[in-house]
């Protein structure tokens, strides 16, 4: 159910089970690392995750798991989350397009991915309490962070669910737009990142991830600044730019670290 294709640099990754939701089963899960591993080694500059058709993804696949002997953390702690991780750390700016349903291992993968647009006919939040479960795949740390404890605990007991509008609106994800124009937006906007400054790109990800993870304060991440912006002085791209800039041109970067390499 997982398709991947690659132009122009730019990868595009597709959940492609619509008749389930794209829920993700055990081998759906693996294809989907797959997928990133290939990705990764093409060396593209951008990658865009899609939900073929009314949905991004329920999440796991249960129709046909026995609760009786279910290992749901084996499934999760052994499988998702790997993948989650590899997700996070690939190589290049990230981008989700997210529509109908995005729940529970959904929602995991649009936490994962650095730049997530929804529609505004999304689904996200926490329908567990009907299924005796609890919200997963990182869900917690993003509506606690964003929305509060009294917020997230009001939508984890009660299992309503946010639209994409109110998802934005709250903080969630970057922005919402009308269903029909979600997937041309998006790509749209992967298209400019896959001819951006590839590390620059990574160096803000990863200052990001240091002041959301770790609490870095101001001066400590001023430093961290300091510190990535005079790696990126060796890199091919700040030369361009800097080169671009002088010379009242458009700069063409091509997302090599290292000038010469």
């Amino acid at each position: 159910m997982i398709t991947l294709e690659i132009t122009d640099n730019i990868a595009e990754v597709t959940l492609n089970a619509p008749e389930k939701m794209n829920a993700l089963d055990e081998t759906a899960i693996k294809d989907l690392g797959q997928a990133y591993t290939d990705a990764a080694d093409a060396g593209v500059r951008a990658l865009l995750l899609r939900g073929e058709g009314r949905g991004f993804s329920a999440g796991r696949d249960i129709s046909n798991v026995d609760p009786a002997v279910d290992d749901a953390y084996e499934y999760l702690s052994n499988l998702v989350t790997p993948v989650l991780r590899q997700m996070a750390e690939f190589p290049a700016p990230t981008f989700a397009a997210v529509q109908g349903a995005c729940l529970g291992v959904g929602l995991g993968l649009a936490i994962a991915t650095d730049v997530v647009y929804v529609a505004e006919n999304a689904k996200i939040g926490s329908p567990f309490a009907n299924l005796g479960a609890t919200l997963d795949s990182g869900g917690h740390a993003l509506f606690t962070e964003r929305l509060g404890a009294h917020r997230t605990l009001d939508l984890i007991y009660t299992a309503d669910l946010m639209s994409g509008k109110e998802a934005v609106e709250q903080g969630l994800f970057s922005r919402w737009l009308p269903a029909e124009q979600l997937l041309d937006f998006t790509r749209e906007k992967v298209a400019k990142a896959a001819q951006g400054a590839t590390g620059a790109f990574l160096a803000s990800r990863e200052l990001v991830a240091q002041i959301r993870d770790h609490r870095i304060g101001l001066w400590e991440s001023v430093e961290q600044e300091n510190i990535a912006q005079g790696n990126l002085c060796s890199s091919a791209d700040y030369a361009e730019g800097f080169a671009a800039f002088q010379e009242k041109r458009k700069p063409n970067f091509t997302g090599v670290l290292i000038k010469g390499s």
